[in-house]
């Protein structure tokens, strides 16, 4: 019999019964439930809701049905539609009356909202720690290839020779923002909804913020409808979720681009590579494609939720049953994907002569030269002009910027000197640029300084959260 069976005489069509079942998903929610079933179990007995006897029937029965899950010997059923029905059924079985008291003053509606939570915070924590060691090595590749120019490139045209670490430390820059992202996430899942019950809380005299300090949330929800039927905190992470993805499947095409035989500027290691079935000389980027198709997913996961929720009158609805798989299929593959990288980042080859060899035919250094003449006092916009016609002249003669003679400059302009050669030498270029934020080397230095002070910040971030998760696990130790 349905643990919600009472009012109905007739059994669940079979086809209805599956298409309303859960348990196929959410199956891995199973340590939040029973950590959060201890929690709320505990405190009915501490407010003489339920009897002591029955709280340690109840505690050590779900301890040992979480031993059961944990080495496989646990059968779900989808005629019990979820995690939380399958667990209070195989309580109940073991332990008998007392079981069916564990369900006083909460509702599935508020149960689930709770699982929900404690699995996020759960994966929230995972999450940060991979995309830390993303982070950490994009810095060890800008060390390691501190020296390395390349050219920079605007609407995929070759625009200005930058310092190769400088484009990696972009990635940083957005991994960060990702990271702070993140952060918004977590606060918006810390938030306890257990004691809201269906929708409009209980007559049994909770102590919610007991059950909040044993779960190590930091806030309450004020208001008990919202309490069941918010979802912004999976919308949150998804769209946390959704914009990393956009960083990486950018880095992905990149990667793809400079590893092609047109541009030749890395090597991907082989073991993140694979071949292919009729052409034996390929080595193909297919993480990076993988990683950029699976995008794609995450939008539509954000999207679905945002869909599925617009809708939705106060409080639950079952729509909200669709929150989920998203979710989790968004945690797996992000999971893979930051690991996946980091992996790839501390394997590639960068080959750097190569990319500073292909700066000596091309014109990346034309800002510079027009640079020049406006230091000597000609209008940027007419310098601009003049260093057009030079760059037509060499195209017309076969010619780069650095083999124009002297005479040919001053031809040009009579502010040219012998100086201009050395102006335009590549890695004058870069080092010129000392902006804040720029290319030289001192503020990619800055910049790499930087990264690791921002590591060192949201570690201490992680540890926090770590800690926080750790402590509500320890329920079921």
């Amino acid at each position: 019999m349905k643990l919600w069976g009472g009012r109905f005489t007739k059994a669940t069509d079979k086809n209805v019964e599956a298409f309303n079942a859960s348990i196929q998903f959410d199956c891995r929610m199973y340590a939040e439930d029973i950590c959060g079933s201890i929690a709320h179990a505990t405190m009915l007995a501490r407010q003489g809701i339920i009897s002591d006897a029955d709280k340690d029937a109840i505690v050590n029965g779900l301890k040992q049905i979480f031993e059961q899950i944990e080495h496989d010997e646990f059968e779900f059923s989808i005629e019990l539609e979820d995690i939380h029905m399958n667990i209070e059924k195989r309580l109940t079985d073991a332990i008998g009356e007392a079981g069916k008291r564990l369900h006083t003053g909460r509702s599935r509606n508020d149960q689930v909202a709770l699982d929900t939570h404690l699995y996020l915070r759960r994966e929230i924590a995972d999450v940060a720690g991979l995309l830390i060691q993303l982070q950490q090595s994009i810095v060890k590749a800008a060390e390691k290839y501190s020296d390395v120019i390349m050219p920079g490139y605007t609407h995929l045209q070759r625009a200005q020779p930058i310092l190769f670490s400088h484009h990696l430390m972009a990635y940083f820059s957005m991994l960060s923002r990702d990271f702070e992202h993140l952060q918004f996430a977590w606060s918006m899942a810390d938030r306890m909804p257990l004691g809201a019950g269906a929708l409009a809380g209980t007559t049994y005299p909770l102590d919610q913020p007991y059950v909040a300090d044993v779960l190590h949330f930091g806030k309450l929800y004020d208001n008990s409808m919202d309490a069941v039927s918010d979802r912004d905190y999976i919308i949150a992470f998804l769209e946390f979720a959704a914009v990393l993805m956009m960083h990486l499947s950018r880095l992905s095409e990149e990667f793809i681009l400079w590893s092609s035989s047109e541009f030749k500027f890395i090597e991907l290691d082989d073991s993140h590579c694979t071949g292919s079935s009729i052409m034996p000389q390929k080595k193909n980027p297919d993480i990076c494609e993988l990683v950029r198709g699976k995008t794609g997913r995450f939008y539509g996961h954000l999207m679905a939720v945002l869909t599925m929720m617009k809708g939705i009158p106060m409080a639950y609805d079952k729509d909200m049953q669709e929150d989920k798989e998203g979710v989790f299929d968004a945690i797996d593959n992000l999971k893979f994907a930051l690991t996946i990288y980091a992996a790839m980042i501390d394997k590639m080859t960068v080959n750097g002569k190569h990319m500073r060899d292909v700066l000596e035919k091309d014109f990346s250094n034309a800002t510079d030269m027009a640079d020049y003449l406006a230091k000597k006092g000609l209008p940027f916009r007419e310098a601009h002009a003049v260093v057009g016609k030079a760059v037509h002249y060499c195209i017309e003669h076969g010619k780069v910027l650095q083999q124009l003679s002297l005479e040919e400059l001053q031809a040009m302009s009579p502010l040219f000197e012998q100086d201009i050669h050395h102006y335009l030498d590549i890695e004058t270029c870069v080092a010129q640029r000392r902006t804040y934020n720029g290319t030289a080397p001192e503020s990619v230095a800055r910049q790499i300084a930087s990264g690791k002070a921002v590591v060192t910040g949201e570690e201490g971030q992680l540890q926090s959260w770590n800690s926080v998760v750790s402590s509500v696990y320890e329920l079921i130790k």
